[in-house]
């Protein structure tokens, strides 16, 4: 299967448990890797066979904006489901998210997960 990636997407979000977190937006970064079968697009070299990462981004960034989670979790599981749910040649997404300042002592903390369509 082959991958269309997004690398190091940027944008900032209201999240987190803890109410310094909860008054104002903190940077996020995604890591995302959709797989589906590329061969249609290559064949046609129309963008209506694949996926557009520009679009995918966009709607990335729109949907982080407008959250209000308390768990990167559940931003993730969102975010996975609507990658699958609106771009149905994507047969899964693998997508890392990581939360820069969550903890001090680091350079990032995040999570990885991976979702597979129906």
């Amino acid at each position: 299967m082959d991958i269309i990636f997004i690398q190091g997407l940027k944008t900032q979000a209201i999240i987190g448990i803890y109410d310094w977190e909860r008054e104002k937006r903190q940077p996020l970064i995604f890591d995302i890797d959709m797989r589906l079968p590329i061969g249609d697009a290559a064949k046609s070299d129309a963008i209506k066979d694949t996926v557009d990462y520009k679009q995918v981004s966009d709607e990335i960034i729109q949907l982080v904006e407008a959250s209000r989670f308390e768990l990167l979790e559940s931003l993730a599981e969102a975010i996975c489901e609507h990658i699958l749910k609106q771009h149905r040649a994507v047969t899964s997404v693998r997508l890392k998210v990581s939360k820069p300042q969550a903890v001090s002592e680091t350079d990032t903390v995040g999570l990885i997960i991976e979702r597979h369509s129906a």
